[in-house]
């Protein structure tokens, strides 16, 4: 179970990471779902959701819950070994902090520079 919990939590970085150069992309080729605003709200609240954690000092409740599962296991298997290589990294929390806040920054401002299309009416 804590491998599908890293799995989502995989998932999830890659959505808030991959979704901003998809919308960039995106808009310069033309493709007109990066302007849906059901998925411009949920990344925007995505990237914001990271940046609030980590500037209240709050543990993702992945990874808390992926250490839960975990236990104090000292074997790590296959998909939780490569999946944490590439998640998780040996610096300062500041330098997440930073990096945090600077991307939701370019998150806010793709949301203002590429718009999303406003809702369609119901008629």
């Amino acid at each position: 179970m804590a491998d599908i919990i890293l799995v989502i939590h995989f998932l999830f970085v890659l959505f808030v990471v991959g979704g901003l150069p998809l919308i960039w992309v995106g808009n310069w080729i033309g493709v007109s779902f990066v302007r849906n605003r059901r998925f411009r709200l949920t990344h925007l609240a995505a990237i914001l959701y990271v940046t609030a954690e980590s500037l209240l000092g709050v543990v993702c409740p992945l990874t808390w819950l992926e250490d839960a599962l975990r236990g104090r296991a000292t074997e790590t298997g296959f998909i939780e070994r490569w999946l944490h290589l590439i998640l998780f990294h040996d610096l300062p929390e500041w330098v997440f902090l930073v990096a945090y806040v600077f991307f939701a920054l370019l998150v806010v401002i793709t949301f203002r520079l590429i718009p999303p299309q406003p809702r369609r009416s119901s008629r």
